[in-house]
């Protein structure tokens, strides 16, 4: 049997020869976690940043409609303790056309003649 010695290779995060299998792509499993977290860092911290978001405006919405599963409340008072109106998971539309948000299975409506948002739990979700 004739044994033919293959291409050096180089591990891509640190440059050392790689030993062992022949489909082995890096030096060791430090070089292997490391760059891939390293590729995949961008696209992961902005989805935890969402992620971080959304987890808080849920939170708020759940502290203030501890009662009955439904409360209202002042676009200042939600603003004040944080919430970001821009994410939310989610949106149901009723027949009537109004238009309810959802960070996750907390919800909120605008009701525009009153001036305040209705909180409401989505008990199906849960």
């Amino acid at each position: 049997m004739i044994m033919r010695e293959l291409p050096e290779r180089k591990c891509p995060e640190c440059g050392d020869k790689i030993i062992g299998r022949a489909d082995k792509k890096f030096c060791s499993d430090q070089c292997r976690n490391t760059y891939n977290n390293r590729l995949n860092s961008d696209a992961s911290n902005t989805v935890r940043n969402i992620n971080n978001i959304l987890r808080k405006n849920r939170r708020i919405l759940k502290d203030f409609n501890k009662q009955s599963g439904k409360s209202m409340v002042t676009k200042e008072t939600l603003l004040t303790n944080g919430f970001n109106f821009t994410y939310y998971t989610h949106t149901y539309t009723t027949k009537k056309g109004d238009v309810y948000h959802f960070c996750y299975e907390q919800g909120y409506l605008y009701l525009e003649d009153k001036d305040l948002y209705l909180l409401v739990e989505n008990k199906d979700d849960q």
